[in-house]
């Protein structure tokens, strides 16, 4: 199992919308594609609850069975899409893969 972990910071306002109100956009663009993308195989979105200087705004958490099906979510045309969308609000970004 390949277990993929990102985390961002958002600009203060982007694409007409303050963090919190892209926060939930991007959360609700990132869950929607569970269903859109048999690979994924858990997915989870979490917005921040107690700001600080080291917090990130947004993380995500996903399982997939192999590499392979981590690389097909990758390059899924509705993936592309959200990650488009993510790259226009995001400040910095995080990422860790790892198999178990």
């Amino acid at each position: 199992m390949l277990k993929h972990i990102v985390m961002w910071k958002l600009k203060e306002n982007a694409e007409g919308n303050s963090k919190n109100e892209n926060a939930l956009v991007m959360k609700e663009k990132l869950e929607s594609l569970k269903g859109i993308i048999p690979e994924i195989g858990m997915i989870e979105v979490g917005i921040n609850a107690i700001p600080s200087d080291a917090a990130y705004d947004v993380s995500l958490y996903c399982e997939f069975r192999d590499e392979e099906a981590f690389k097909t979510y990758q390059v899924h045309p509705e993936h592309l899409k959200v990650a488009e969308f993510v790259g226009k609000i995001n400040e910095h970004r995080v990422v860790v893969d790892y198999l178990v």
